[in-house]
């Protein structure tokens, strides 16, 4: 199932805009890794629907997940599917949708977050740095 409905990229797109001018105008206030704007809860889940669609689109295959719970789930990057007993990859990534969406935008990168104590990963594949940010 598509993270995203095709109906609503335009306005996904536009929500992650929204989100990044909102992140942009918070620098320098807050230390980067605490910076999270407060934007309604359906342009949330849609910029960061978005930005996992991009992503999925950028790096397609089987083989990691990324989870940024409670909006969407994708795999990404060639390599092992999932077991067919066990329908979870063996490389999963877990963040929250304010730290996704930072390093999805660029506000701050995947080795800050990651320690700061931010990302949850598992698996061989633990690092999307080279992916990211997705502009």
């Amino acid at each position: 199932m598509a993270v995203i409905r095709k109906t609503d990229i335009a306005a996904g797109m536009q929500a992650f805009d929204d989100w990044c001018a909102a992140a942009h105008a918070l620098e320098g206030t807050v230390p980067r890794t605490q910076i999270a704007p407060q934007l309604p809860r359906p342009m949330m889940a849609l910029a960061v629907r978005y930005s996992l669609h991009m992503l999925e689109l950028k790096a397609p295959g089987p083989g990691v997940e990324v989870r940024v719970a409670p909006w969407g789930a994708i795999k990404i990057l060639d390599g092992p599917a999932s077991d067919p007993h066990n329908l979870t990859p063996p490389d999963v990534i877990e963040l929250d949708p304010s730290v996704w969406l930072r390093v999805a935008s660029g506000v701050t990168t995947w080795d800050e977050e990651r320690a700061a104590g931010h990302i949850t990963a598992v698996g061989e594949r633990d690092d999307l740095s080279a992916l990211l940010p997705l502009g």
